[in-house]
């Protein structure tokens, strides 16, 4: 029997289909087995998005040949599709896969026997036009279900619709199996992934579904206790989406909604669908429904053009908005995408210079956030992963709660009383006995 090993670089939607790979390979009577386990194979998923995928990339290979210096090297993913022939040539890999192969390679591959040239498989892009069924498996508390794929937006600075393709997505039937499939497995919680996940419900190219047509059918699933979105743009987050998860008690009041910029004219030349007066809206409408709701913010600084007015143009509008946390990027060059040509280039020193505050000022909204919480009642659902003697939890609106390490509360839903932030910014918090109902 054969040893693999997989290494996910980048999005909980690389993760999903990391583990779904990785069931292929043990149906097919492979062993997989951890990344120092000496293993026959490696699979290593890439990322296009964040920085330096190819320095990454690199690294993890060269700890792979440390680890099993005869091991057959497989690198596939977002990068994989941009860049196939460059990632040949990285010294000790032997197959490079396309995101249209990327999920028959036990077959591509049959025998993973090492050759002096690596192999490339990496069709077009227009290929990619399957929607390939995955979720993420392991985690005892929370499972990533990959809904949605690809995308038909063209925004100036992304290369994922160059890496994964036109907007596909699963069928709501097919959704539903997998959320029964996981709660099967004592898992609790359920991440809904995708690359523009809000737009689920093309198939062929044509609208069948919608988003909230899904989201009320998962709602029924019986023995999930939660279910999370993990990004949603806010043009698609329509009423009726907010509406419903305020009333639901399996939809978490959490949102994580892309904002990239809030100067029009940068979002404008981002090539985004909205402007910020439809984002300031989103956020009034969820907090006017769940007062008490988590959310998220991604935000671009340094885009060519952004002079320090634009900047501080956003981080006013965040300053003002009621959000919880940002997840911030500096903007960084992708090849053939629009932005790269663009006048009016940030220098990297200003883009980090930029980056830094609006970190600083998610630390305080975050803060703030845990604040308004304190004192006041929630469901924790506790993981397994446990740091001198400590283990953490998350809240319906996404807390982070820390706790003294006991074995009977892993992967169990208690309700607590919020009492106040620790010294590494968790929460801590006291039990308050009570039963939590199951749905």
């Amino acid at each position: 029997m054969k040893k693999v090993a997989f290494y996910t670089l980048g999005c909980k939607l690389n993760y999903s289909e990391t583990s779904t790979i990785g069931r292929i390979f043990q149906e097919r009577g492979f062993e997989k087995v951890e990344f120092t386990d000496t293993p026959d194979i490696y699979v290593i998923n890439t990322c296009s998005v964040t920085d330096n995928a190819d320095k990454k990339c690199r690294k993890i290979v060269k700890e792979a040949q440390k680890h099993s210096p005869n091991a057959f090297i497989t690198i596939l993913g977002c990068y994989a599709q941009l860049k196939p022939k460059e990632i040949a040539e990285i010294p000790g890999v032997d197959a490079v896969l396309g995101a249209a192969e990327k999920f028959q390679l036990v077959d591509i591959l049959e025998g993973f026997t090492k050759k002096e040239k690596a192999e490339v498989h990496a069709s077009p892009i227009s290929e990619a036009n399957t929607f390939h069924n995955s979720y993420s498996f392991g985690d005892r508390t929370r499972t990533f279900l990959k809904v949605q794929d690809g995308c038909d937006y063209s925004c100036s600075f992304c290369t994922i619709p160059l890496a994964r393709g036109n907007s596909r997505s699963d069928t709501i039937e097919n959704v539903v199996r997998s959320a029964n499939e996981i709660a099967e497995s004592d898992v609790k919680e359920i991440v809904l992934t995708g690359v523009n996940t809000g737009d689920f419900g093309l198939q062929d190219g044509k609208r069948v579904e919608t988003f909230y047509d899904l989201v009320k059918e998962l709602d029924k699933v019986e023995g999930i206790e939660r279910f999370r979105i993990s990004s949603i743009e806010p043009n698609l987050l329509k009423d009726e989406i907010i509406e419903f998860v305020s009333q639901s008690n399996r939809f978490m009041p959490h949102f994580h909604i892309p904002l990239q910029s809030g100067s029009n004219k940068i979002l404008k030349l981002m090539r985004r669908r909205y402007q910020r007066e439809l984002y300031a809206d989103r956020v009034a409408k969820i907090k006017e429904l769940m007062p008490h709701c988590c959310i998220g913010v991604d935000v671009i600084v340094g885009f060519p053009g952004e002079t320090e007015e634009d900047f501080l143009e956003t981080y006013n509008f965040i300053n003002g908005l009621d959000v919880s946390y940002l997840h911030v990027f500096p903007y960084s060059e992708r090849e053939n995408t629009l932005a790269p040509e663009m006048p009016g280039k940030v220098t990297i020193k200003e883009r980090n210079r930029r980056a830094d505050m609006l970190r600083i000022l998610s630390e305080k909204k975050k803060r703030f956030f845990y604040e308004q919480n304190t004192g006041r009642e929630f469901t924790v659902l506790f993981e397994d992963d446990v740091k001198d003697g400590v283990m953490e939890g998350w809240t319906e609106n996404y807390v982070r709660v820390a706790a003294k390490y006991d074995p009977v509360l892993v992967n169990e839903l208690k309700h607590v009383r919020l009492t106040g932030i620790n010294a590494t910014g968790l929460m801590e918090a006291e039990e308050t006995y009570t039963e939590v109902l199951k749905h």
